[in-house]
């Protein structure tokens, strides 16, 4: 069974930084497509950033988060991260990793696409 572990959020005040990981465990098979999710209550989770276990291609849902945020993995750890810089009190959320088993490429953003879904891990930026 997969399981997925988010750390690392916090509180921080507009233009700080945060970086969250996800470990991730039982993992079988050579390739898993992972993904940062966020969520605010109200409205739909929505894809932040993403990578292919043991790829080099990063993804990124738009424009505003690939300038001020980074996605990197350490395959030796099995954990993903999410460097994020320059926040805003926008980027407020409860962050999810997630994570499916993939075979053909990084599967984009879609949360009904993965199988497996950490706990997740609270953001919250104040002005």
């Amino acid at each position: 069974q997969v399981q997925l572990v988010e750390s690392g959020g916090g509180s921080v005040q507009a233009g700080g930084s945060l970086r969250l990981s996800c470990a991730a465990s039982g993992y079988t098979g050579t390739r898993y497509c992972m993904g940062w999710f966020r969520h605010v209550p109200g409205n739909e989770r929505e894809g932040v950033a993403g990578l292919v276990t043991g790829g080099d291609s990063t993804y990124y849902a738009d424009d505003s988060v690939k300038s001020r945020f980074t996605v990197s993995q350490d395959n030796a750890k099995n954990t993903m991260y999410l460097e994020m810089n320059s926040l805003n009190p926008e980027d407020t959320a409860m962050y999810y990793c997630a994570a499916r088993r993939c075979d053909y490429g990084f599967i984009g953003f879609r949360a009904k696409s993965y199988s497996y879904w950490g706990q997740g891990t609270q953001v919250t930026v104040s002005s």
